[in-house]
């Protein structure tokens, strides 16, 4: 990373309850799959991330944070846990996720708002679609689950959205660590 930047991205944070019924999940897949071909992502560091950033300026944190507080509008709304899937597919996943159900006419439309705030400061527009999913795990070699059957029910739980968070991540040799850099809570 070069100097005067840090690695971020804008998030929304998961209740402890629905984190550690995920991390469950985690353990009960890791079990139906290949021995250690999955990194789990930790249960403290699960979220819903709207935008990633990346290298980002220090010196552009205070106007990101001034955007994002003045573009988002939308009132707190729930969501609930869906189906397991993976990106591209079950099997040849690189990533190990959970879909989301509920109010997701105004997810998406806080996830514009916050592309409209960083549009506001000359951010190019993502590149990618947005796809919202909570990861659940990285998988390491993806050839070992060709024919592998794996999978298992979800529970529909559902979790309120109060707020959006403009997060750092720092990479280590342990995995990342986050640090909340800024909230901005929906107004109800």
């Amino acid at each position: 990373m070069q100097a005067g930047k840090i690695r971020t991205f804008i998030a929304i944070d998961l209740p402890e309850n629905v984190k550690q019924y995920l991390a469950a999940v985690s353990k009960e897949l890791d079990r139906q799959m290949p021995n250690r071909a999955v990194r789990w992502v930790r249960p403290e560091l699960m979220h819903l991330t709207l935008r990633f950033l990346g290298d980002t300026a220090v010196s552009q944190i205070p106007d990101i944070k001034v955007a994002l507080q003045t573009r988002l509008s939308e009132s707190p709304f729930s969501l609930k846990l869906s189906q397991l899937g993976a990106f591209p597919n079950k099997n040849k996943p690189r990533v190990i996720w959970v879909g989301l159900g509920g109010d997701m006419r105004q997810l998406r439309e806080v996830q514009a708002q916050v592309e409209n705030a960083l549009s506001q400061l000359d951010w190019p527009p993502d590149r990618l679609p947005f796809k919202p999913h909570l990861s659940l795990g990285r998988v390491k070699q993806p050839q070992l689950f060709k024919d592998k059957k794996w999978g298992g029910r979800i529970e529909p739980l559902s979790f309120e959205v109060t707020a959006v968070h403009l997060v750092k991540s720092e990479l280590t040799p342990k995995g990342p660590n986050y640090t909340i850099l800024e909230s901005c809570q929906l107004r109800a």
